[in-house]
């Protein structure tokens, strides 16, 4: 070892200025670029801990970490945390626990601290406060929303109602920056706070964003289709719903992406209520019977007995012949039964009601690629296989036979659409993403192994300076005589070089002798 710092230490004396300089530089080089790397690899990383954080929140997550001595960064203009990526999901819960982040508004936190004295007006609105920060916690964690505010209105509890029909409405006010949200989302967040809300229904929760735009006026339903929008959503979701269930058909066939199918529908947006009733003469059933018995008899009897008196005695012939006892008695009884039916005639009363949204007809266009691989080789469509589409397309539709004009199928070139080329384009620049990420990983360690290989590079050419043989032949005094004074190399400098550098000596005496060989 100690012949080594020697030798290095000789080596060091042997080097002029220059060379001393650009070997400083260089190892200084070399020194920086490895403790970059040092550093640079024990740097820890980070991972978003949160993000869309309001100010409150940000100060407290922050004031959190630096209590506990956690390596952190603050981003995205103060609205973002990081922290090592070994630590976000135990912070996570941890912030948790203590209630953060809070959001925007307030939650059913509200509730923690007993607070005794409040009136029931006072309860109902921290509970309506409560109930309002929390959905509008919920919707912020839906992907493109950065904020959100919800404001719900019920009616009063009140034992008199003054107002009948009055019902809960709610507002959503949703901050997408320069997003936007797709129909199914703005539709989500309806039904999420009408679900939150007893008796909200989701056409009573109209969504907002932050351009002033109603995301909800188009969603409502209206089971009659009484306006030309319900019309058309009703039309376009019916349409789009048979498009996608042909076009997912056809795709394991054809391919994914070589298949474009629309359908075109015709709705009936009449709303019929029909009333018919029919008789059947045939279908008599007797409702009343009446049954009446009619019988009649007649009694015929002579009077017995006379007068009473002395005119019982006195014969008189005109008055005798004329009495009532002389003449017959008539008695007559008479009972009458009479039959009475009554029939009811068959009657049917249909009562049929039709609601709007009936499909009437259908349509539909299909275009794919004009050719096909077949056993790995492009081949036309032939008349037979385009046919075969054609029923697959009618069965799926539930069309007929008969109505197969009412399918076209037409091969056609495709055109790269502007979304391949948008997704070729993220696909490239995912790629150099991918390739800059390692670049930056190994720039240090490149640099590095450059430094130093240029260092040993510069350090082989270095070559001990010949000194003059003739120089070394001269006896000390003789060359002390012989070289003038003032000149560059005297004997005393030779015997100091030959003490000191021995190795010039050396390179010295090999080139006497390879001059002398020539």
């Amino acid at each position: 070892m100690k012949n080594f710092g020697l030798s290095l230490l000789s080596l060091w004396k042997q080097l002029g200025v220059n060379q001393k300089v650009s070997l400083i530089v260089a190892a200084l080089g070399v020194a920086g670029g490895m403790t970059a790397l040092i550093l640079w690899s024990h740097r820890p990383d980070y991972q978003l801990l949160y993000g869309h954080l309001g100010d409150k929140d940000a100060a407290a997550i922050i004031s959190y970490l630096e209590g506990q001595n956690i390596p952190h960064e603050v981003t995205a203009n103060g609205t973002a945390v990081e922290v090592p990526s070994d630590q976000v999901y135990k912070l996570r819960m941890d912030l948790a626990g203590k209630g953060l982040p809070t959001g925007d508004g307030v939650g059913f936190e509200i509730f923690d601290k007993s607070q005794f004295g409040l009136s029931d007006f006072m309860q109902r609105t921290n509970y309506l406060r409560a109930v309002q920060g929390e959905l509008a916690r919920t919707i912020t964690q839906l992907q493109g929303v950065r904020a959100a505010r919800v404001m719900i209105v019920q009616p009063e509890n009140r034992l008199l109602l003054t107002q009948e029909g009055v019902k809960s409405t709610a507002s959503v006010f949703v901050d997408l920056g320069g997003g936007r949200l797709e129909p199914d989302q703005v539709n989500a967040i309806r039904h999420l706070v009408a679900n939150a809300v007893q008796g909200l229904a989701p056409d009573e929760v109209a969504v907002v964003d932050n351009h002033g735009k109603v995301l909800s006026e188009d969603l409502k339903q209206d089971p009659t289709l009484g306006n030309a929008s319900s019309q058309m959503r009703y039309k376009q979701q019916v349409e789009d719903y048979l498009s996608r269930k042909v076009e997912s058909m056809l795709s394991p066939v054809v391919g994914a992406g070589n298949v474009v199918v629309r359908v075109s529908a015709d709705i009936d947006t009449d709303a019929v209520t029909t009333t018919e009733e029919k008789y059947d003469p045939e279908g008599q059933v007797a409702r009343t019977q009446t049954n009446t018995d009619n019988k009649s008899s007649t009694v015929e009897s002579r009077g017995g007995g006379g007068a009473v008196g002395v005119s019982a005695n006195v014969p008189d012939k005109a008055n005798a012949a004329d009495s009532p006892a002389s003449r017959p008695t008539t008695t007559t009884t008479q009972d009458v039964t009479n039959h009475t039916i009554q029939y009811e005639i068959n009657k049917v009363v249909t009562s049929t009601t039709r609601n709007p949204g009936t499909v009437k007809g259908l349509t539909a266009a299909v275009f794919i690629p004009p050719t096909h691989l077949v056993n790995g080789a492009a081949t036309a469509w032939t008349d037979q296989e385009r046919a075969d589409l054609r029923n697959v397309v009618l069965n799926a539709l539930g069309l007929k036979a008969a109505q197969a004009d009412a399918v076209t199928i037409d091969a056609m070139s495709f055109v790269p659409t502007q979304l391949a080329q948008e997704a070729q384009a993220i696909q490239t620049e995912s790629k150099l993403g991918v390739w800059s990420e390692l670049a930056s990983r190994w720039a240090g360690i490149v640099g590095a192994a450059i430094v130093l290989l240029v260092f040993l590079r510069l350090w082989s050419k270095q070559k001990p300076e010949p000194i003059p043989v003739e120089v070394l032949t001269l006896p000390p005094d003789v060359a002390a005589r012989s070289i003038p004074s003032g000149s560059r190399v005297t004997p005393d400098m030779v015997n100091d070089l030959i003490r000191a550098k021995p190795a010039n000596v050396g390179a010295a005496l090999r080139g006497w002798v390879a001059v002398n060989k020539n």
